[in-house]
């Protein structure tokens, strides 16, 4: 009992070492990156305007243009990808609401009748 008292603490000191070693990283990361301008970091999204007045965006460093958002959109229309889970989602709803529609006119037709 007592080496296993004592792995414990081992390893929560161990775990505790590390996250305080993971944070002074983090933080001596973010003083590197708020102290300089490095010309090698790009920004995430950038637009440009040429002299033809045409725009050019680029997303993470590719080029991304509108044919490229047409075709991907094309090639995703003939996948017809199959979800199965969105599927028998669908179903169970059709079923549920063809269940609730006969409930609810066999009890209005008693009512009715009465």
């Amino acid at each position: 009992m007592k080496m296993f008292m004592l792995k414990a603490l081992f390893l929560a000191a161990l775990m505790f070492v590390s996250v305080l070693f993971g944070m002074q990283q983090a933080n001596e990361g973010i003083h590197r990156m708020k102290g300089f301008y490095d010309k090698d970091f790009k920004s995430a999204l950038t637009i440009n305007e040429t002299n033809k007045g045409e725009v050019q965006a680029s997303v993470l460093g590719n080029d991304v243009s509108s044919h490229d958002l047409q075709q991907k959109k094309e090639k995703l229309e003939e996948m017809k990808a199959y979800n199965f889970f969105s599927s028998l989602g669908k179903s169970i709803s059709e079923g549920l609401s063809e269940l609730t529609e006969k409930s609810v006119a066999i009890i209005t037709d008693l009512i009715t009748e009465k």
